[in-house]
């Protein structure tokens, strides 16, 4: 499938309105941070836009929607953001899986499944792209909208230290910053303010941690009745895919977290030469080099043995 480009992407979205904009299942910071930026801007323009988030808009990202007002309007215009393929739209694939009009990614995996899409796999987090996509559509970004970007680049990146930081994520970083973007609020509710229901729930986990393959891979995982126990929300459940990862000497970490009876949630986390969408993509899932996601049903023991297995392949390269 032909592939788009941003300027043909804006030319669109300028002739359209009435749009509504999807994030992916399980939203975290650079689909929220870019669909409520897209959606500021189109609004902007003077269009009818509002985002459906795919899942519950947890507390420390309520700021992205602050002073946005309800829009109720039948939608002609379905824009994907950050999502690489419809599997990923989770409960909104029924009603809208074939309807994506626009799709604007950074995954190098993405499956093509919209009228109009481009992807960007040298982005460090969607929210580039979109930057580029609000200054071709012509509209100034203030400090809302940069807040929103700012909040995906800083997410996907770690805070700006995994090695899919560029020089372009730099620029566009400090630019958000001469806006007035609130970097250093940002920072501190996304990476340095933990609930204690986290404190909780990070301690569970890390008594379900496991070595392997001469401590090179360690595994953690997550149920629902550890997340009862602890009375962990979703919001306290960010991050957690890191931990492993931490560990000196770990090259692959990979967290599993229970997301239904006999379905769990794979993050797969890589450094140094091991691809973390290689791995995952085994199970019908993808992502980036270094941080990758997947699903697998069955029990909590055969979900870790097919991981593992798969993460063993990926080391023995």
């Amino acid at each position: 499938m032909k592939m788009n480009s941003l300027n043909e992407i804006a030319q669109y979205l300028k002739n359209t309105d009435n749009s509504v904009i999807l994030t992916h299942r399980y939203p975290d910071g650079d689909t929220l941070g870019s669909a409520f930026a897209l959606c500021r801007a189109l609004r902007k323009l003077g269009k009818k836009s509002r985002v459906i988030v795919n899942g519950v808009l947890t507390g420390k990202f309520q700021y992205l929607a602050k002073n946005m007002d309800e829009q109720n309007f039948e939608y002609e215009t379905v824009i994907a953001v950050d999502i690489a393929s419809t599997s990923q739209l989770g409960e909104l694939e029924e009603e809208f899986g074939g309807k994506v009009d626009v799709s604007v990614d950074h995954h190098g995996m993405n499956m093509p499944f919209a009228k109009m899409t481009y992807v960007n796999a040298k982005a460090a987090a969607n929210t580039e792209n979109i930057y580029y996509l609000i200054k071709l559509l012509g509209v100034e970004i203030d400090r809302d909208i940069a807040d929103c970007i700012y909040t995906g680049l800083c997410t996907d990146t770690g805070c700006f230290k995994f090695s899919n930081v560029t020089s372009d994520t730099m620029r566009i970083a400090a630019d958000l910053m001469d806006i007035g973007c609130d970097s250093a609020l940002i920072n501190r509710v996304m990476f340095d303010t933990k609930s204690l229901s986290r404190i909780k729930i990070e301690r569970a986990v890390l008594e379900t941690l496991t070595l392997h393959c001469d401590n090179k891979i360690a595994v953690i995982n997550t149920t629902m009745a550890m997340e009862k126990e602890t009375g962990a929300e979703d919001s306290d459940m960010d991050g957690l895919a890191a931990i492993p990862r931490q560990i000196e000497g770990v090259v692959i970490g990979i967290t599993i977290k229970e997301k239904g009876e006999n379905h769990f949630r794979i993050s797969v986390r890589t450094v140094d030469d091991y691809d973390a969408a290689e791995i995952c993509k085994n199970f019908g899932g993808g992502g980036h080099h270094a941080a990758g996601g997947c699903s697998i049903d069955g029990t909590l023991d055969e979900a870790k043995s097919k991981i593992l297995e798969a993460a063993e392949r990926e080391l023995r390269k």
